[in-house]
């Protein structure tokens, strides 16, 4: 009788262990998302590799905030303009919902 009480206490227990480290685990292990550096941005996007963007190559946020990027009204964005720009913020882990 006691023995089978150990067993489920201890059953019990680990289930309860595991299931705790599963959800709770979870976002220790993962990494905000950094921006990436200018080089990789002409790197990836520069299909003409005329060392400047235009709104045609680009994509996401930098697309949003082209003209406030582009100081000089040409149409392109240079890696010195890209340079001067307000850094993004770091994207926070968003919460699961229960």
């Amino acid at each position: 009788m006691k023995l089978n009480r150990l067993k489920t206490a201890v059953l019990f227990f680990g289930t309860v262990l595991f299931i705790s480290s599963s959800l709770f685990g979870q976002n220790k292990h993962q990494n905000p998302e950094k921006p990436p550096t200018i080089e990789k941005l002409f790197k990836d996007l520069d299909g003409n590799e005329d060392g400047k963007l235009s709104k045609k190559e680009i994509k996401g946020p930098l697309k949003d905030h082209f003209d406030e990027i582009d100081t000089n009204e040409d149409g392109f964005l240079t890696k010195e303009e890209l340079e001067k720009a307000p850094k993004p913020k770091e994207r926070k882990p968003q919460k699961e919902m229960n």
